[in-house]
Parts: C-alpha cells; structure tokens; sequence
C-alpha cells in the first residue's frame, strides 16, 4: 500500500518559548539607587552613588537585565543590594539608564560590531605629543570620526610643546578648521586652561602610549596616582592604565583616563553618522542622490561649493574624514 500525502496535521510543531516573562510582574527596584560607574576590572564594576557620582563608592556586579549587556565606565546605572560601600560589600547592577553618548570602536574597519569604551562622555580629549613620539594625523582623524560619530566634542591637546624644536603650526593649520578646539600643555606651563575646559563636564582623555597622557591626568587630578590604585584594588594591583578608569577634577567633573592606543576601528560608523556631525554641510548632503558617499564626482556638495553656499574648507575636512571608511 503507498503512503497517503502528507498534509498540515501530519506536522508537529514544538510550540516555541513565549517572550512574556515568567513572572507576571517585573522587579521594581523601589529601593535601588542611581549610581556612576568609574572602573571596570575582571567582573567586578566600582561605581560612585549618585549620578553625578558624588556619593560614596560602592562595588558592584552584573544583575538583572545587565548579565549580558556590556556596561562600560561613564554608564549610569541603578544599584540593588548591599550599597553600603563597608569592605566585602557587593551591590548589583540592576538597570543602564539611556545614555546619551558612547565612545565606541571595533577590532578593525573589516569588522561591524562595536565595542564600548566609555558612555555619558562629553568632551573627547585627543592627547598627542609634538615630539618623542611625532604626531600620527591619521590616528587622530579617526578619533575625530568616533567622537563625532558618538556624540562627543572633540578637543586636541598637543603635549611637550616645551620640547626644542617642537611647533604646533602645521597641526593648528590642519584641526582648527574642522572647528576643533586645540590645546597645548608642556612641564614649563600651567595645565589650567585646559582644567578650565574640562571643569563640570565629563572628558575622555584618549591616544597612543608615550603622549603624556599619565603626566596630563597627574597634573589635572591631585593624587591620581594613589586615586587609581584605590580604584583597582579589585584587580590586585593590576596596572592602572590597563583600562578605563574616571577620576574626579578637584573643581568638578570627571576625566577619564583610557589605555593607550595605536589604532581606532571604524568599522561599525555610517557616512551618515560623520555627515551628521558637520550641521552646516548636512543640510546640503540632503540634496545628494541616494546612496551618495560625497567622495565620488556628482555629489550636491560640489555644486552648493561653487555656488558659495557651503565653506570649501569644511567640505574638503568631512571628505578626509569620510575616506577613512574607504
């Protein structure tokens, strides 16, 4: 006897995991605190009570919705659990409150998923030296791009100036149009102006090893370095600068301070993420044919160019820029 075709009752379907919680109601937290994450070290968070981290400073893990949700320096969370701070104390991280910047990069520019590095950030400070090592504009180009592209003002602070044969000229000429606020600190001269910049806000200081970016953070925070060993204590002594660590400016605000760096992947920014840091070209790329990548022959910025309508200048800087994704 042949078999009888198959029709839709012969099927067995596996109902599949519904996406309603187990419980009902969800947990309320009612009596969590909002808290500043400053270090992260092997599993362990040190966030500061408070979210303009004022308050005392607690150790804390992954809980809740956060077991798999990275949770980066700068985040801004919510605390359960024990968050008296006392030693052997340990909260748990419970909720990430929306963040409204996020200094982010990849393995290379091959790759698409981006790593976080620090959140809530408002200012990141490229730290670049004039002499031993010379400057790498490439590296910083592509810092400028993940600034913009996260949300942060960048800011270029050019270190050893007070070295003999050291001129900032050629790196004014070229940063200073793109509307990039430039500064400069050597031994020989006080690092109040820049203290001035970063006072109230929260700044990342970012380059490569050897910048003066340690000597920078030791002149902007009194005892940073007995401040950072304190911090790590989680991690035994590792090295401070193995990663990102916030430390609180005497006149309000923090710094962070990242590891070195010797390249910044972008693999994960849009064209229009970077078109949409430059306002005063932004409007005009809106007149460009779909898929437009303003590099190639055609693109609305050469015609409002010519017209006057937008600065040659600032045009020629976003295409250097956009060539870095290239």
């Amino acid at each position: 006897m042949s078999p009888r075709g198959l029709d839709e009752d012969d099927v067995r379907v596996r109902p599949g995991r519904g996406s309603r919680p187990r419980t009902r109601r969800r947990p309320a937290y009612a009596d969590a605190a909002d808290a500043l994450v400053i270090a992260v070290d092997r599993g362990r968070w040190t966030c500061r009570l408070g979210m303009d981290g004022t308050g005392a400073e607690v150790t804390a893990t992954r809980g809740g919705d956060l077991r798999r949700i990275p949770v980066v320096v700068g985040d801004h969370v919510l605390l359960d659990g024990d968050v008296s701070g006392q030693p052997d104390a340990l909260a748990r991280m419970v909720r990430l409150h929306p963040r409204r910047s996020l200094l982010a990069r990849t393995p290379d520019d091959t790759e698409s998923t981006e790593k976080p590095v620090v959140a809530n950030a408002d200012l990141l400070v490229v730290v670049t030296a004039l002499l031993d090592p010379p400057p790498q504009p490439r590296l910083i180009d592509r810092c400028l791009v993940a600034a913009y592209a996260g949300g942060l003002t960048p800011v270029l602070c050019l270190t050893k100036v007070d070295l003999h044969g050291a001129d900032d000229t050629d790196l004014r000429r070229l940063y200073e149009p793109l509307g990039v606020q430039v500064m400069t600190s050597g031994l020989d001269r006080p690092v109040t102006p820049l203290g001035a910049l970063l006072r109230e806000r929260i700044s990342v200081l970012f380059g490569s090893s050897g910048v003066g970016k340690s000597t920078l953070v030791n002149r902007l925070v009194t005892g940073a370095a007995q401040a950072t060993g304190r911090v790590s204590g989680v991690g035994k002594g590792r090295h401070t600068t193995s990663a990102a660590l916030a430390l609180e400016l005497p006149a309000g605000g923090w710094v962070i301070d990242t590891p070195g760096v010797r390249s910044l992947g972008l693999g994960a920014v849009t064209t229009e993420r970077v078109v949409a840091a430059f306002p005063d070209l932004a409007e005009a790329a809106e007149h460009c044919r779909p898929g437009c990548d303003h590099l190639q022959p055609g693109c609305a910025l050469d015609d409002r160019e010519i017209t006057g309508e937008v600065d040659p200048t600032r045009v020629e800087s976003l295409r250097r820029l956009l060539r870095l994704r290239g």
